[in-house]
């Protein structure tokens, strides 16, 4: 197997809360609670999971747009985790994101065509002013806007040309790997399905890799090579996306599909529906953090144990110390 283009290894960030000073101790919420996985050059990998499980930390720990707690963040053979400012500006190159929000992640005071020239710029990589519009003109056609595009405002955009302009803008440096930070949650259903259908255009010209968090699962089984379940920081399943959709293990990613839609009226399928509410993160359960609504628990093993990410079939990994 070729070395893959992106390998994170027991990757944690907690974020303080509350004032040591006062309370005597400070609390920390466990936002990722050491993930390891890995993405192929050309691949996606689907991350997906309730809000607050820690899938948006997970991508900007991996561009390191915050500080991880401990782990480690390879790209490319390249250790990114320890790198010192220097060495990661020349990295960043090869790794974009494409924000969730289009209409907060663009500078309202610049120009379309200086937000998508500012990278070619930093990372000098145009010579002359022609050869600079060229390349923003090069970057707004392939992602379905026009020319005269280029010296105006991002509010004269809709939500999903403003999205485009976040994908020129993540493609202006020719970057290997993109962080996809739900990319079209913001947007109106016949506008994701343009949407991802450019970004599955895009990889299939330029070969990039991409890291699709969503929590939308039918967008992610469309553009998903493989899939990522995370519950409450820690990643419970992980399989080729057809075979986790086809054949889920864990009883939380059983629940997750269980709610997906069928668009079939005649196809009934039971719904399961999960008992109590998310686990405050600042102290999350011992052993399995999912056993406090997990339908086939059984304590005190699934009270006291962490079930460990382990291979079950062919490429199909599931942390459960019931499911097999």
């Amino acid at each position: 197997m070729p070395d893959p283009l992106l390998r994170v290894s027991n990757l944690v960030k907690n974020f303080p809360v509350g004032n040591a000073l006062l309370a005597g101790s400070r609390d920390e919420v466990h936002a990722v609670d050491g993930i390891s996985f890995e993405i192929g050059a050309g691949e996606t990998l689907g991350l997906v999971g309730e809000s607050g499980c820690g899938k948006s930390t997970t991508g900007r720990c991996v561009l390191r747009l915050i500080e991880p707690t401990s782990g480690e963040v390879w790209l490319d053979g390249r250790c990114v985790s320890w790198m010192n400012v220097r060495d990661l500006g020349a990295v960043r190159r090869d790794m974009q994101i494409i924000f969730q929000d289009p209409y907060a992640s663009l500078n309202p005071r610049m120009t379309v065509g200086a937000i998508i020239g500012e990278a070619l710029t930093i990372h000098h990589l145009t010579k002359t002013r022609g050869e600079y519009e060229d390349r923003v003109v090069e970057l707004l056609q392939l992602v379905g806007l026009n020319a005269d595009h280029l010296r105006r405002y991002p509010h004269e955009f809709s939500g999903g040309q403003r999205q485009r302009i976040g994908i020129a803008r993540a493609l202006a440096v020719s970057p290997k790997l993109i962080v996809c930070d739900e990319p079209v949650s913001a947007l109106d259903v016949s506008i994701q399905a343009q949407i991802v259908n450019l970004l599955a255009d895009l990889q299939d010209e330029f070969g990039l890799a991409y890291l699709f968090i969503a929590h939308d699962l039918a967008v992610v089984q469309h553009i998903s090579t493989r899939v990522a379940v995370m519950y409450l920081g820690r990643i419970v399943e992980l399989a080729a996306a057809e075979e986790l959709y086809r054949k889920p293990r864990h009883p939380y990613t059983e629940a997750l599909l269980s709610a997906v839609p069928t668009p079939d009226p005649t196809v009934r399928k039971e719904r399961i529906r999960l008992e109590g509410d998310i686990p405050n993160p600042i102290r999350p359960p011992s052993g399995c953090h999912f056993h406090t609504r997990c339908p086939i628990r059984q304590l005190p093993l699934c009270g006291t144990v962490r079930p460990e990410l382990k291979q079950t079939a062919d490429g199909h990994f599931v942390a459960c110390h019931l499911r097999s």
